[in-house]
């Protein structure tokens, strides 16, 4: 019998597909756990989100949280810290952008800063944009947030008014429902 007269299918091309197909699954076994080293561990995607109970800020004080490992502060403004934020104009800003998770592309005027219509609750990322220091709350020239590695000036608003610090201290993505504070 030549080959010419083999029925179709022959052991030949069963040992074709077989190879292959054990070629296959051995690559994907094989790249399989490269492309799952990828995936956040499982500690980074329980803090994706992080809830905190604002209830008990008083107005004038704030609180500090972590979350994904950095500081981020929550700040009960009083009337007073509204009233000097909202008088700033964009002139006196030396980074105009909001830097506002919550609204990108917005200028750095307080209300664009701010969770709420009335200003009360701001909720920023505690650390300096300069280099990564950690400014201290209700001290600098404006009343806001004073970095003591290099003297950047923050004010009530978060937002860089002296010193070497580029940008304002950036707004994460953060809801208010009530009295609960939603990051991430």
């Amino acid at each position: 019998m030549s080959h010419a007269d083999e029925p179709a299918g022959n052991r030949r091309d069963f040992l074709y597909v077989a190879t292959a197909a054990t070629g296959a699954v051995v690559t994907g076994a094989a790249v399989w756990p490269l492309i799952n080293q990828m995936n956040p561990s499982a500690d980074v995607q329980a803090l994706a989100t992080i809830e905190v109970d604002v209830d008990g800020i008083e107005p004038g004080s704030q609180i500090t949280v972590k979350w994904r490992g950095k500081p981020v502060f929550i700040r009960r403004r009083s009337a007073e810290e509204i009233e000097a934020a909202r008088a700033v104009t964009l002139a006196e800003l030396p980074d105009q952008g909001s830097e506002n998770a919550n609204k990108p592309g917005t200028d750095a005027l307080d209300a664009n800063r701010t969770l709420d219509e009335d200003g009360e609750w701001l909720v920023m990322m505690g650390v300096c944009t300069h280099l990564g220091c950690v400014p201290l709350g209700d001290a600098g020239d404006f009343g806001g947030w004073f970095c003591p590695c290099h003297g950047s000036h923050y004010d009530t608003a978060g937002r860089i008014r002296k010193g070497p610090a580029p940008t304002n201290l950036p707004v994460p993505t953060a809801t208010l429902d009530g009295t609960t504070l939603k990051l991430g």
